[in-house]
């Protein structure tokens, strides 16, 4: 079968239609099972940081540098900083530790 592209963009648009369309008309009663209930409310956020893990990892010249600059975020996050602290302290520290990697290679 030769590659025709209308046939994967057809396919594709019915697999986000259905998947968008069969919770609608499957479950039409409130859900009452608590760890369902919690189960759909974090998949957004897991959706989330699993596509942005992987991106942290890739983004820099070092993994050593995206590790430091995670584990800032981490740190910061956890003591409840703003965003903006965050991603400044972050980009601050993946900057100095790339500055001290390629100092040493020297």
């Amino acid at each position: 079968m030769a590659n025709n592209i209308y046939i994967y963009i057809l396919i594709m648009a019915a697999v986000t239609y259905l998947i968008r369309v069969l919770p609608l008309t499957l479950i039409r009663k409130e859900i009452k099972n608590t760890t369902i209930k919690s189960f759909l409310y974090y998949v957004p956020y897991v959706t989330l940081a699993v596509m942005t893990f992987p991106a942290i990892l890739s983004a820099t010249d070092s993994v050593i540098s995206a590790g430091v600059a995670f584990a800032v975020a981490i740190l910061l996050a956890w003591f409840n900083k703003s965003l903006f602290q965050v991603a400044v302290f972050s980009c601050l520290s993946v900057f100095i530790i790339e500055m001290i990697i390629s100092f040493l290679q020297l």
